[in-house]
C-alpha cells in the first residue's frame, strides 16, 4: 500500500507544532518504500514555510533548516508521484462537487492519490472526509 503524505503532515513533522513528536514517531515507523508525495507537495511545503515565516511563527534559520530536512527526506525516503494533465482534470471534477468544499490544491492531492491508488495521509480533517466521497482512502495519523 502506498501512503501519500500531504503538506499538512510534513509541515507538522518538520517544524515545531504540538503534534510534531508524535508524527515524527509515526512517520519513522512507516516503510519508506511505501511513502510518496507529488511535486505539488514540494510547492505547498515551501509556501507553508513562507507563511509561517511572515506570520512570525518561525525564524529564518528554522525555515532554512526545515527546507533542508524536507529536501533530504524527499531524496532519501519518498517516491515522487507524477502530476499528469489528467490529474488536473480529475481535480476539477472533484472541486465540481461543491458539497465537499475542496480547494483546488486539496483536490489535486486527491486526484494524484486516485491515479496512483494511494492512501492520502493528512492532518486536514475536511480533506480526509472528502477522500472517501471521491474514492480515495484517507488516514489521519
Amino acid at each position: 500500500m502506498s501512503l501519500y503524505l500531504d503538506t499538512s503532515l510534513l509541515v507538522a513533522v518538520l517544524t515545531q507544532e504540538t503534534e510534531t513528536a508524535r508524527l515524527q514517531t509515526w512517520l519513522g515507523a512507516q516503510d519508506p518504500e511505501a511513502l510518496a508525495i507529488s511535486p505539488w507537495v514540494v510547492t505547498e511545503f515551501s509556501s507553508a514555510l513562507a507563511l509561517k515565516l511572515r506570520a512570525g511563527q518561525i525564524a529564518p534559520a528554522h525555515r532554512a533548516a526545515a527546507l533542508a530536512a524536507f529536501t533530504r527526506l524527499v531524496a532519501d525516503s519518498l517516491t515522487m508521484l507524477p502530476v499528469a494533465a489528467e490529474a488536473f482534470r480529475t481535480a476539477a471534477r472533484f472541486t465540481d462537487q461543491a458539497g465537499l468544499g475542496l480547494r483546488a490544491g486539496d483536490a489535486l492531492h486527491l486526484a494524484v492519490c486516485a491515479g496512483a491508488g494511494a492512501t492520502l495521509c493528512t492532518l486536514d480533517r475536511r480533506l480526509a472526509a472528502a477522500g472517501p466521497a471521491v474514492g480515495v482512502a484517507t488516514l489521519v495519523p
